[in-house]
């Protein structure tokens, strides 16, 4: 049975992992008969985002233990993960990737990324396993793989403008579809950077998943 690492950056669109993007993830994971394994940097988030109201307050609240609500208490430090332990890596969005896992949402293209998450996406590509990195999550990979990785965040112009400012190809791609670069055995998709439902997401997340255990042969 493969087994994939997912890492997760809280729990909410707003501030931490796009929740409809993980479950789909997770779901179809299982459905292709892999087991995986949660993971979440143990580090004080960014701010706390009222997602009734979408305002952020004055509250604190820890990455890993939101990301706890999603996993249903199944998620260990990030720091634990040994990229030798498993076959592939995914990374759902969620504005927590650009917040808690990079200064993205504050910095753009002169953003730095978490030890922790450079640490590990790069100990998969070093071991030359293969990653599906979804919705906003792709602005990670030039930090990660290098100059001239091939990704998507689906058509958004100004994200887009950062990824190739940062080194990065991006690549247009509908909701319902994936960008593959072979190279760099690495899968990405828009997901709810396009998607206005969970049908039009989990079009591209099913494909990500397929792709990427297809990938970890």
């Amino acid at each position: 049975m493969k087994k994939v690492a997912v890492v997760l950056s809280g729990s909410g669109v707003f501030d931490g992992a796009e929740i409809n993007e993980a479950v789909l993830t997770l779901l179809h994971i299982t459905k292709q008969g892999a087991s995986y394994q949660c993971f979440a940097p143990d580090i004080e988030q960014m701010h706390v985002v009222d997602h009734l109201r979408g305002e952020a307050g004055g509250e604190s609240r820890n990455v890993l233990v939101e990301s706890a609500r999603i996993a249903r208490g199944e998620v260990k430090p990030l720091s634990e993960l040994n990229a030798a332990d498993f076959d592939a890596l995914i990374l759902p969005g969620g504005f927590g990737v650009a917040k808690n896992f990079c200064d993205f949402a504050v910095n753009g293209a002169d953003m730095q990324v978490n030890d922790q998450v450079l640490a590990v996406g790069k100990a998969f590509v070093e071991a030359g396993k293969p990653a599906g990195y979804m919705c906003i999550a792709p602005v990670l990979l030039p930090h990660i793989y290098g100059a001239g990785v091939r990704a998507t965040i689906g058509n958004d112009s100004d994200v887009a403008a950062a990824i190739e400012k940062m080194g990065g190809q991006h690549v247009e791609c509908p909701v319902d579809d994936i960008v593959v670069d072979d190279d760099h055995r690495l899968v990405t998709t828009p997901a709810y950077m396009l998607a206005e439902n969970l049908v039009d997401a989990e079009k591209g997340i099913s494909k990500l998943v397929e792709k990427v255990l297809y990938m970890a042969a």
